[in-house]
C-alpha cells in the first residue's frame, strides 16, 4: 500500500485512471456473474436480465468515456471540499477551546481545496483523484506497517 501510496503522489493522473479502470472492472465482472446466474436459471424473467444489463452499459461507459467519469467523480469531490470546508469553520466558531483554531485551519484548507479542484475542473479531476488515492494509501500503509510493528513487539 505505501508503494502504490508513493505512485499515486507522483503519477496522480495514472492513479486515477487506472482507479476508473479498476471501478469500470469491476461492473464488468459483476455484469458477467449477475448475467450467468440469470442463465444458468433460465431466468424467463425481465428482472433478473435488468442488473446485469446495467452494470454492463456502466462498465462500457466507464471504459469508453473515463474522462467524463473522472470529470463528474472530481466534481463531486470538489462540492465535499466546499461543502466540509464551510461546516468546519461555522463548527470552529461554536468552540471555545484550543481545537477552535485546528478546526477553522481544518475548514479553511479543505475550502481552499475545494476551490482550487473546482476552478480546475475537469482538468483537475484524475490528478485529485489519483491524489488522495496515494495519500490515504501511503497512511493506510504506515498504519498498518506500525500495527504489525507494535503486534509484534507484544507478542515477543
Amino acid at each position: 500500500m505505501i508503494v502504490i501510496g508513493i505512485l499515486g503522489i507522483l503519477l496522480p493522473n495514472f492513479i486515477g485512471l487506472a482507479f476508473n479502470t479498476y471501478v469500470g472492472g469491476i461492473f464488468l465482472i459483476s455484469a458477467i456473474a449477475l448475467a450467468f446466474n440469470a442463465w444458468q436459471y433460465k431466468a424467463q424473467e425481465m428482472s433478473l436480465w435488468f442488473k446485469p444489463f446495467i452494470l454492463l452499459a456502466l462498465a462500457l461507459i466507464i471504459f469508453t468515456h473515463p474522462a467524463i467519469i473522472l470529470g463528474v467523480l472530481g466534481l463531486l469531490i470538489a462540492i465535499y471540499f466546499l461543502i466540509s470546508g464551510f461546516s468546519a469553520v461555522v463548527v470552529s466558531f461554536g468552540l471555545n477551546s484550543s481545537a477552535k483554531f485546528f478546526s477553522l485551519l481544518s475548514g479553511v484548507i479543505s475550502f481552499i481545496l475545494g476551490g482550487v479542484v473546482l476552478t480546475n475542473w475537469p482538468f483537475s479531476s484524475a490528478w485529485v483523484i489519483g491524489l488522495i488515492i496515494g495519500v490515504t494509501f501511503l497512511f493506510d500503509g504506515i498504519a498498518l506497517l506500525s500495527i504489525s510493528n507494535q503486534l509484534k513487539k507484544t507478542q515477543s
